[in-house]
Order: structure tokens, then sequence, then C-alpha cells
């Protein structure tokens, strides 16, 4: 059975939080993370490209989950993700909803 590192909200820094999030393509993929309120998506419905090797999204879903930023979770043979806006809100007050708001412009 797959083991996932989550950082406790007190262990997510602010350091890990803008490393991850500096690769376009992990902000990418938080953003669509973020469109699916409520929902859980699998690596392959968030990924940014679809023609990206599954190592690639693999390492990229792991960095985002050792920051702190998604917490991913195994449902038969997919793992689903979802942000974890509420830690990162506790942390962390409107730091995501502002890198989300200046990435766009």
């Amino acid at each position: 059975m797959a083991r996932f590192v989550h950082p406790s909200t007190d262990d997510i820094t602010l350091e890990g939080v803008l490393a991850a999030l500096a690769d376009p393509m992990r902000l990418r993929i938080v953003k669509s993370l973020l469109e699916k309120k409520n929902c859980s998506l699998s690596c392959s419905a968030a990924a940014p490209c679809p023609e990206m090797a599954k190592s690639t999204l693999s390492n990229h879903f792991r960095v985002l989950r050792e920051a702190g930023l998604i917490h991913t979770t195994k449902q038969g043979v997919e793992h689903q993700n979802t942000v974890r806006e509420a830690d990162l809100n506790a942390r962390f007050p409107g730091l995501l909803k502002g890198i989300l708001k200046h990435a766009e412009e």
C-alpha cells in the first residue's frame, strides 16, 4: 500500500510552499485542483499536459504533497488529490490566493 508523506499544518513552511509553486507545471496542477471545488482529482485528470511522462507527473505531485500543498489518498488504482486550502490559510492567511491571483497576470 502506498504511504504518502503529508506534513502537519505546523510543519508547512513558507519556503517549501514557494519553492513548490515556483515551477509553472506545479502551479498549473494546483490551479486545476482548485477549479474543482469540493472535489478530488486523479493525477492524470489534474495533469497540466496529457503527454507528460508519468514519472515526471508523480514527481510534481510528490513535491506538492511534501510541501503541504495537496493531500493525496489512494482510491482503487488511482491517487486522488485535493488542495489543503484550509491548512494553508491557517498557516499563511491569503498566501495561496495572492500567488494565484498574481500568477494569472
